[in-house]
């Protein structure tokens, strides 16, 4: 055995590896105690109210806002979803639901269930239901008194089992009694899949759930058999899923083998993601259009495929998701999606947002000066930057609508008349000759006429809220003359204001009716017309 007398210079490494050592295990003593200390005190408390509290104590609510509560201060994402919300689970991880495949409408608690929106091939279509259809009972119970949920969740059910409607029928006023048998119903990611032209092929992607990458390998496959050179990847208000989607993604367009994401954990360990599958296609001219709802798996899609100069990226600046979820049990048959790691893209930005807790109405991150992000390379050296989002390529116009427009789709003004249309309309035409008349619209300004909305233009809404604050402060008497003439000038009745805004409205009281004759993708086609976003993106393009 040899001794090696130990030098100056290496008792000072010794010292220093010791004391980080000791520094090391300091800091986990230290978290340990500080959890032991808190966990202690809850349950000190719970004990106590358990004892003392004058009334009796609602253990569960108290206990679920806490931990929704103590959650919430650690970031959006990580959230508790006990056992009896299981369902959520699936939802979210591949969109599936036991259930007879259509959306309902009851906008009265005294009223009937009206079949809002069945979905093409479902349960609701193979029963002989259709958009317009009010049922009256569910297995012998009445709806009346019902809240719209209550409905809904009668409904749902083990895929296999039968549910009992008694239906009034929307044109006839026949009465029947109808059986549907549950299926497994899936809501596709890939709402829509078509060409634009000759050569452009278009695939809108709203989701990152289980498969859905096959759904787009198939997609891509069957556009390139109709002629497709160049596709336009639409993943605007696409909030994301599974990572695991998005990596399959990139591979349809990426040599195999090539890095996708980076995630980096709390303790620093890094996993590298790869693509693994032999792509489609990778020359193909393509475009991502994103905006400020493009989140978490729909930016790694987007901005790998920008840090290979493997497409151009068109819109406005992604949310800033950069953030990876990951589902671990609990007890009880609970479950918690915990933020585990943070994401970096090829490049190696990590595109979260600086401050995830303050953003702009619209969810966007905004402007972050250059000063405080970084510097990044794409493969062929064009300089991207992170600090939040993908910044988008080209940047494009967005659509903005009037106050009216809000009003009108959140008072459900243009969804109940749609419902009124099919009514009165066995049929309408072909999707591509489907267009609303002057003469329907003028249906559709007597019909709003009648209902309850809020009907103030944004400047006449400013103004109210300005009046009121002249009147808490005891100006508005001294200026009342002023505000009555300011008053009269922007006062609009109801039918001129939506006479004035019928451009405006049309689109979507057309998308509204198309989807309850010709199910969920005759909508989108409907909005591609009006989707000046999409036309500027391919003049560009």
């Amino acid at each position: 055995m040899v001794f090696v007398t130990p030098t100056p210079h290496m008792k000072k490494i010794a010292i220093i590896i010791a004391a980080l050592t000791l520094g090391v295990q300091g800091s986990a003593q230290t978290k340990n105690f500080e959890l032991g200390k808190w966990t202690e005190i809850r349950s000190a408390i719970l004990k106590e109210l358990n004892r003392s509290y004058v009334d009796s104590l609602p253990i569960a609510r108290i206990e679920r806002a806490a931990i929704d509560a103590m959650l919430s201060e650690l970031d959006p994402y990580t959230i508790y979803i006990p056992e009896e919300e299981a369902e959520d689970i699936q939802m979210m991880l591949n969109k599936t639901y036991g259930g007879i495949g259509a959306i309902i409408y009851k906008p009265e608690k005294d009223g009937y269930v009206s079949i809002n929106e069945p979905y093409a091939g479902s349960p609701t279509v193979k029963g002989g239901l259709q958009s317009g259809d009010e049922i009256m009972e569910i297995d012998g119970l009445s709806v009346i008194g019902l809240e719209t949920k209550e409905c809904s969740d009668r409904m749902k059910g083990k895929p296999g089992t039968t549910v009992h409607f008694k239906v009034k029928k929307v044109r006839s006023g026949e009465i029947k009694d109808i059986d549907i048998t549950r299926e497994r119903i899936h809501l596709p990611d890939v709402e829509y899949a078509g060409m634009l032209d000759d050569s452009t092929g278009y695939i809108l992607q709203t989701g990152f759930t289980e498969k859905v990458s096959s759904d787009v390998r198939s997609a891509v496959q069957k556009l390139k058999s109709q002629g497709m050179t160049r596709l336009v990847l639409d993943l605007r208000g696409n909030g994301g899923g599974l990572m695991s989607e998005a990596v399959n993604i990139v591979s349809l367009f990426v040599p195999e083998g090539s890095v996708v994401v980076t995630s980096k954990d709390n303790e620093g360990k890094v996993t590298t993601y790869k693509t693994t599958y032999d792509p489609v296609d990778t020359l193909m001219k393509m475009c991502v259009l994103v905006d400020s709802g493009t989140a978490s798996s729909s930016e790694i899609v987007s901005g790998a495929l920008q840090d290979y100069d493997r497409a151009v990226v068109m819109g406005k600046r992604t949310y800033g998701k950069g953030l990876v979820q990951s589902m671990r049990p609990l007890p009880y048959n609970g479950t918690m999606k915990v933020t585990t790691a943070k994401y970096y893209t090829p490049s190696g930005r990590c595109v979260q947002a600086l401050d995830y807790a303050h953003r702009n109405e619209d969810g966007s991150v905004g402007h972050i000066p250059d000063s405080l992000t970084s510097e990044f390379k794409t493969a062929h050296g064009r300089t991207v930057r992170d600090g939040g989002g993908i910044a988008p390529d080209v940047e494009l116009s967005s659509k903005k609508y009037s106050r009216l427009i809000y009003s009108l789709v959140l008072s459900g003004t243009i969804e109940q008349y749609a419902l009124h249309y099919v009514r009165n309309h066995d049929s309408i035409p072909e999707i591509d000759e489907f267009s609303f008349s002057d003469e329907d619209f003028d249906d559709f300004v007597e019909f709003a006429r009648e209902k309850e909305f809020d009907y103030r233009t944004g400047a006449k809404s400013h103004f109210d809220q300005m009046k009121k604050e002249l009147e808490d402060e005891g100006l508005a008497e001294s200026m009342a003359e002023t505000l009555e003439a300011l008053e009269a000038s922007l006062d609009m009745d109801k039918e001129t204001f939506l006479r004035l805004k019928k451009d405006e409205i049309i689109p979507f009281i057309e998308e509204e009716i198309a989807v309850r004759y010709y199910f969920q993708e005759a909508g989108v086609k409907v909005r591609l017309r009006y989707d000046d976003a999409l036309k500027e993106a391919l003049a560009k393009f």
